[in-house]
């Protein structure tokens, strides 16, 4: 209490604090987290520890690289080279050009840019329930944000298109892909009467949203519709790449998506600050327009040296295989449970980025949020963090450390299977 007391007196109030007895961390190995009372805790929701916590190859990697240098990006530097060349390698052939920055909502504010300064307009796609970071030029182009408490209305300039959410979108038939589709053609047909080419922004699987993955082909239809008229699409990759979703190593790739702009950061640097803008040629020629880019720190030797340690743990230690294979394995499991509990409404998602969603036992569709921060709060006491999100707060998010294995996936089932017992005994 003395601590977060502490907390509340020097840190603004609008940083919220995880669960409702919150927790004081002192230590993190692997896929564990330990607090200051001595718990140990299974950590199913830190996706930005990617490679798990305290991992020693990068704790190395980075000592080493602090002890030669680190100053800011306007030297020439190996590590930062190599370390881009990686990232390129990874990507479809067009998109060969690296700006680092040090942090997600960074990067996309810079894909905003390198976009809006190409089509000469700010018009912007986006998706409900779609979040894309902090600064205000991103949470203009966030429903996630601007729909929420303390929210506003978006500029003119933004267009939003409901989410594709086969579970509880709009439009759930057969026919709803077509749907969706036609409301986002008709926006781009639109803006294009207007004489606009428009940006599209996506998550690859929406995150905040509620753990969405985004139904099969839309993603690359809007992609050629944005395409067709001479707009670009920013692909944001900050919550899924880098393996995460397991069968791809980027999230777009899940729809065969050509973007023209692709944003990364968080699993990046397993923690530390680092993120990146990726883009094509022609792009970044047009981004050189005489108003210099200029970044202190992003892409500095120690970030760069420890983001090309975390690709190459995941090459070695076949973590996306591992994501693909024990995500399958708990996604099965899941759907399981929800044959038990009416309380379960719907599992999604690929690799290790899940989500369940909790809804009223009398009525299927309907979000249940006091449930789902009940088995939050319920999970923690025996051993596991989760957390909730979503428009309405109801859906469970899994997006653990993709060193997550089978063991840890069957303790998780386990305290779930008994924690949503005693939520339907109420």
């Amino acid at each position: 209490m003395v601590i977060k007391n502490f907390r509340q007196k020097v840190l603004a109030p609008s940083l919220n604090l995880s669960y409702d007895d919150p927790l004081h961390l002192i230590k993190g190995l692997g896929q564990f987290l330990y607090d200051s009372k001595g718990n140990k805790y299974l950590d199913a929701v830190n996706n930005i520890q990617h490679v798990g916590h305290g991992h020693p190859k990068i704790a190395k990697t980075a000592y080493e690289q602090l002890k030669k240098l680190n100053t800011n990006t306007r030297y020439l530097d190996e590590n930062v080279l190599n370390y881009a060349q990686s990232i390129i390698n990874s990507l479809p052939e067009k998109l060969s050009i690296c700006f680092f920055t040090n942090s997600g909502s960074e990067s996309n504010d810079l894909a905003l840019r390198i976009a809006r300064n190409s089509v000469r307009n700010k018009n912007t796609i986006v998706i409900d329930g779609a979040y894309h970071g902090h600064t205000i030029s991103l949470i203009e182009i966030s429903p996630y944000k601007y729909k929420g408490l303390g929210g506003f209305t978006p500029p003119s300039y933004v267009h939003e298109i409901p989410t594709p959410n086969l579970f509880r979108g709009v439009y759930k038939d057969q026919s709803s892909i077509e749907k969706y589709l036609e409301v986002f053609s008709n926006c781009a047909k639109k803006l294009k009467a207007f004489g606009c080419k428009p940006t599209f922004i996506f998550e690859s699987f929406m995150g905040c949203g509620g753990q969405i993955p985004l139904p099969t082909t839309f993603l690359k239809d809007a992609c050629k519709i944005i395409h067709d008229i001479g707009g670009i699409c920013i692909a944001d990759e900050i919550q899924v790449g880098f393996g995460r979703i397991g069968k791809h190593f980027w999230g777009f790739n899940y729809q065969d998506v050509k973007p023209d702009i692709v944003t990364i950061g968080k699993s990046i640097g397993n923690g530390h600050p680092l993120s990146a803008v990726i883009t094509t040629e022609e792009l970044a020629n047009q981004f050189n327009n005489g108003m210099e880019y200029f970044n202190s720190f992003g892409g500095n030797p120690v970030s760069s040296a420890i983001g090309h340690t975390v690709l190459k743990i995941i090459e070695d230690d076949e973590l996306q295989k591992n994501a693909l294979n024990v995500g399958f394995y708990l996604k099965k499991e899941l759907l399981s449970l929800k044959k038990t509990f009416e309380i379960i409404g719907d599992v999604r998602g690929e690799g290790l980025f899940l989500g369940i969603e909790i809804v009223a036992e009398t009525n299927a569709i309907k979000p249940n949020p006091k449930a789902a921060r009940y088995i939050v709060n319920k999970m923690k006491e025996l051993g596991v963090l989760l957390s909730t999100d979503g428009p309405d707060n109801n859906v469970i998010k899994i997006k653990p450390p993709i060193i997550f294995n089978n063991r840890d996936a069957d303790f998780l089932l386990n305290k779930l299977d008994k924690t949503i017992s005693l939520v339907s005994k109420k």
